[in-house]
């Protein structure tokens, strides 16, 4: 891999907004995730604060403060609270809903693929992808490995593009080492015969 080669990783993350708080370039938005992450896992975590009561509570005291201020702005002859038009169009909905489509027919071929081809390929990575999510959850409790994820997600992309060049050039000797390993593994699962190629044999 070059340097013609590589790939922006401003671009691989959707070069939005998004991704200029992943990698730090809006330093006030990476600064406030970071910083309200934060005090909400202390909040939560270490304070002892019940997450639905804390929402219900904010929920309650924003409600009652509006109504407040409408009701007192219409009598003084105040402008009302500036809040704007909340209004999801259709072209949003649309769009998150083609993401969850293909999300949803991912995890149906898997399903498919292990419980009707009897795919022991899909049927390992499957397994070790939850034995490991498995194993790390028992360590951490949801609220945790949310804030775990949180700090990975606005380090790793920032590490990775300070030393994007080292670490594509580990990666490649890796890719080295377990790409034969990895073919081997391929021809041994492709030895195993499917269930759907059984059940076509004994028809």
């Amino acid at each position: 891999m070059g340097d013609f080669g590589r790939i922006s990783v401003h671009n691989a993350l959707g070069g939005g907004p998004v991704a200029d708080i992943l990698l730090w370039r809006n330093y006030y938005g990476g600064g406030a995730v970071l910083i309200g992450s934060t005090i909400l896992w202390f909040l939560f975590e270490k304070g002892g604060y019940n997450i639905i009561a804390f929402i219900a509570n904010n929920l309650l005291l924003l409600v009652v403060i509006l109504f407040l201020w409408a009701k007192s702005a219409s009598l003084l002859n105040r402008p009302l609270p500036p809040i704007p038009e909340l209004d999801i169009s259709e072209e949003t909905v649309l769009i998150a809903a083609d993401e969850m489509q293909v999300w949803v027919n991912h995890i149906f071929s898997l399903a498919h693929a292990i419980a009707v081809d009897g795919n022991l390929k899909a049927l390992m990575l499957v397994v070790s992808s939850l034995w490991l999510i498995s194993y790390i959850g028992s360590f951490f409790n949801f609220l945790t490995l949310i804030y775990i994820g949180v700090l990975f997600s606005l380090s790793v992309p920032f590490l990775y593009e300070m030393f994007q060049s080292q670490v594509d050039g580990k990666l490649i000797v890796v890719h080295k080492i377990l790409h034969p390993v990895l073919r081997k593994a391929d021809i041994v699962f492709k030895l195993i015969p499917s269930v759907q190629y059984r059940q076509k044999k004994n028809q």
